[in-house]
């Protein structure tokens, strides 16, 4: 489907636009990415919901090493 959507935050699209180029995907497939897993969220309406009804969203593709790269951070190097 092609469409235009106003207003975006210039500095966000750019944003988007780089990383779009860096995985090798378009923008659009990232948007499309985006407004799944924007819809796939459980809804928590104020002063309704539990805890329990939360689920645990996965981390995106590519951040399998992401772990790993922390504690590299936090401690240092492995020895």
């Amino acid at each position: 489907m092609d469409t235009t959507v106003r207003n975006l935050d210039p500095q966000a699209y750019r944003a988007l636009r780089a990383r779009a180029v860096l995985e090798g995907r378009t923008v659009g497939e990232m948007i499309s990415e985006a407004i799944r897993v924007y819809l796939a969220r459980v809804i928590m309406k104020p002063g309704g919901g539990t805890l329990r009804a939360l689920r645990p969203e996965p981390y995106p593709e590519g951040s399998e090493g992401l772990s790993l790269e922390i504690d590299s951070i936090v401690y240092g190097a492995k020895r």
